[in-house]
């Protein structure tokens, strides 16, 4: 499929400042020379940020880490994981159609998403504040259909508990994300049938789900705020690259000269 950016752009990007330090951060994962490798994980942050991945966001990025704008593009046009699109202001939802969730009900969870955002994947709802697109395999197979919105996997849908929740976001809620039929996380509905020794019964939410409780929105644009700042890898025997604090820029490799012996020369 070509994709091609919109044709509506904004005038400017940039990073938020606690967003600008967790790039820079990133950054240093890679040897000096050669941070273009943190395209992929700074584009993402700042499709994080504003929603989708403008021309402005993705030349920002490419000028930080020196590299020409056209390389940039071709990343963000190459993965479908980057939203080329407007999408909607309160969500984007990415219902998997892939064989267990399609064999589960995920045809019945795309007919909501047309029924109360548009007809059409990728299209914004009348207000502006929804859009939806049939995504692969998320691989929570156990636990189809299930669809993953902001940075969260709501599982175990039904049509019904899929409207309920577009509904919850539309009044301004987040609803509690992971299974929506009562299981903790992926076991047998009627309770475990092995590995019982590890059921210690004194959480409420698996591990994903109560850090999204933590955390509390994990629907919203991403600022860098959200939780503290960590980069464990920098310090560390092997660790190479300095903490950038401007955007890198690139050096051309200076043109290869063949040497000539003298018996050549005539």
């Amino acid at each position: 499929m070509l994709r091609r950016l919109h044709k509506d752009q904004p005038d400017s990007f940039a990073f938020t400042p606690a967003n600008l330090a967790w790039a820079e951060a990133q950054i240093t994962k890679y040897p000096e020379g050669r941070q273009a490798s943190a395209i992929i994980p700074l584009l993402w942050r700042a499709q994080e940020q504003y929603g989708w991945l403008t021309r402005p966001a993705i030349e920002y990025v490419s000028d930080m880490l020196g590299m020409a704008y056209i390389r940039g593009l071709e990343v963000a046009s190459f993965s479908f994981m980057f939203q080329l699109q407007p999408v909607g202001s309160v969500a984007h939802i990415q219902i998997c159609g892939t064989t267990s969730c399609m064999i589960c009900g995920a045809e019945d969870l795309m007919e909501v998403c047309k029924e109360k955002i548009a007809a059409k994947p990728h299209e914004l709802s009348a207000d502006g504040k929804f859009s939806w697109e049939e995504v692969e395999c998320l691989g929570s197979c156990s636990n189809a259909p299930m669809a993953q919105i902001g940075k969260d996997y709501y599982e175990d849908l039904t049509k019904v508990r899929m409207g309920e929740i577009i509904d919850e976001l539309a009044a301004g809620d987040v609803p509690l994300p992971g299974p929506q039929n009562g299981r903790y996380a992926s076991e047998p509905l009627n309770g475990l049938s092995s590995l019982v020794e590890y059921d210690s019964g004194e959480t409420q939410y698996n591990a994903s789900v109560q850090l999204a409780s933590d955390i509390g929105d994990t629907v919203k644009r991403i600022d860098g705020t959200e939780v503290p700042l960590t980069a464990p890898w920098q310090g560390k025997i092997g660790s190479v690259a300095k903490s950038a604090t401007k955007p890198v820029t690139a050096k051309k490799a200076a043109p290869r000269v063949e040497k000539v012996k003298d018996n050549e020369k005539q």
